[in-house]
């Protein structure tokens, strides 16, 4: 007598299912097969399945898609893609998209995606714990014509502009810019390069009807010409009362308590003002309508003036599809934090006030999702010295992880402030996939990827770099209790991190895009 063949592979028993664009949590069971959610119901028969696995009760979300990571900017991509990923996996992250490009960091190499890519790809392969994607910048004229084959043949359907490399480097500002970007010098990375990208973007678009809802472009808005006259200021005693004053050569009271130099985090927020965000996101917008590029992202948008200035476009330009992203370390850090210079990024973390606004604008639906920007930078490369030995915020090197914390940093900070669990599940998941092509992402229902997190809202922890599977060896979050612990991720049906560890081998895919993961 041949024995029935099981009818679902896996059944997650006893969980409360998040879901987005949903009121409220779900009591059920899970079952999988093949990879895919077959069926959430109460009730399901374990007799049905070939494994069982007890949620207690926990919170099951969609797996998160992390829409902006870097990997390989600090080190090997190999390296990086193992225990940046594992990372990620920890914390709950299914879907990895990583900014990537030629030049300086990254790659470390000029010339065409055509011959870089397969690189970056054979680099990739079974070093993911989770699924995988990249976008990629297109860096000169070569780069904006292989949009149509990076589509085509790849499933590379999202972009980068970097605004901020018109003159500047990942850094500071770049004494040259072929050399940082390594482009050729008949080539200019200016204001007309990110017109010209965004017109390849849209002939790509115009060519490829069926797809263009997953085709967009992504901007990093800030702008070098400020970057620089403002950094000057700021390195040359700018103090903290007023840098208009600073311009006129006024001499300031020692004694004066709030005329101290600006230092350390403070100091790089006002060497990269929250104008210049505004500024370039009013530019970039701009040419988004000159160019018909419909489908437009603005990335981690740190502040009032940043945000307000991105809806304010949206308003001007309404045939333009804007989408809006905050990080978790501008939601949870002001410029005051404890851990100082190993939080310096691009854009800066800034005030406590303008915290406060991206809370309120993610609380009114104003921005789209959250994501970790996670760019691992190892402690023996982050902080910077001068001549004279003493740490300086503008020599420490830019970005840091966090995709570890991404989901128990928002449940932490965001449930106090009123943030339901169901939009928790949108900003983290559903929202990016739909927006980067991930149409079997961003959901537990039928048809979808089993991508699964486990949360026990019962079970706290403190964060930081004890509580990391990231190489980089400190953490922004250090010392911050979490209200919750994911403790559970299935990527596709098979558990890959459980209970504090990995298990198995890296099984994550690449996702040619647009994925429908069949």
């Amino acid at each position: 007598m041949t024995e029935k063949p099981a009818k679902y592979d896996l059944l997650i028993k006893d969980v409360r299912v998040v879901r987005p664009r949903k009121d409220g949590l779900q009591r059920a069971d899970i079952a999988i097969k093949d990879g895919k959610v077959a069926k959430v119901a109460p009730g399901l028969s374990a007799a049905d399945a070939r494994q069982v696995v007890d949620g207690k009760r926990r919170l099951a979300f969609p797996g998160l898609v992390d829409p902006h990571m870097h990997t390989g900017i600090y080190g090997p991509l190999p390296q990086d893609a193992r225990s940046e990923s594992l990372a990620a996996a920890q914390g709950g992250v299914t879907s990895s998209l990583n900014y990537i490009r030629t030049g300086g960091y990254y790659m470390d190499r000029g010339g065409p995606y055509a011959e870089v890519y397969p690189e970056i790809l054979a680099q990739s392969k079974d070093n993911f714990w989770v699924d995988y994607a990249y976008h990629l910048a297109p860096l000169d004229r070569t780069h904006i014509g292989e949009i149509d084959m990076l589509i085509d043949k790849y499933g590379v359907t999202s972009f980068k502009i970097f605004m901020f490399y018109g003159g500047y480097g990942l850094h500071g500002a770049s004494n040259s810019q072929h050399k940082f970007l390594m482009i050729g010098e008949d080539e200019k990375y200016d204001i007309a390069h990110f017109e010209f990208v965004m017109r390849g973007v849209h002939r790509a678009m115009l060519r490829r009807p069926k797809l263009k809802d997953s085709i967009s472009l992504s901007l990093h808005c800030e702008l070098a010409d400020i970057l620089r006259a403002y950094t000057k200021m700021v390195e040359g005693g700018a103090k903290t009362t007023d840098l208009d004053t600073y311009l006129t050569g006024e001499t300031y009271d020692p004694e004066c308590i709030d005329c101290k130099p600006l230092t350390g985090l403070r100091a790089y927020s006002a060497a990269r003002p929250p104008h210049s965000e505004g500024l370039a996101i009013t530019i970039a917008a701009y040419l988004a309508n000159e160019t018909n590029c419909a489908n437009i992202n603005l990335l981690h948008l740190t502040s009032r003036k940043a945000v307000e200035a991105a809806l304010k476009m949206a308003k001007a330009f309404p045939h333009v599809d804007f989408r809006r992203e905050v990080t978790i370390a501008h939601l949870c850090l002001d410029y005051d934090t404890k851990v100082g210079s190993l939080a310096k990024v691009n854009p800066p973390i800034r005030s406590r006030p303008d915290v406060e606004f991206l809370w309120e604008a993610l609380l009114d639906g104003k921005l789209d999702w959250v994501c970790s920007d996670h760019a691992c930078c190892r402690m023996e490369d982050k902080l910077g010295e001068d001549k004279a030995g003493k740490k300086n915020i503008f020599l420490a090197k830019s970005g840091f992880g966090g995709t570890e914390f991404l989901l128990t940093a928002l449940i932490t900070e965001g449930r106090p402030r009123g943030l339901s669990w169901n939009r928790i599940a949108e900003l983290t998941s559903w929202n990016p996939a739909r927006r980067f092509g991930l149409k079997a992402k961003g959901d537990i229902a039928p048809g979808f990827d089993a991508d699964i997190a486990l949360v026990d809202t019962t079970r706290s922890f403190v964060a930081g770099n004890k509580a990391s599977e990231s190489d980089q060896g400190y953490s922004v979050f250090e010392g911050m209790e979490m209200s919750a612990t994911v403790t559970s991720t299935f990527l596709r049906g098979q558990l890959v991190y459980d209970e504090g560890k990995p298990i198995g081998k890296p099984v994550g895919q690449y996702l040619h895009r647009p994925y429908g993961g069949r």
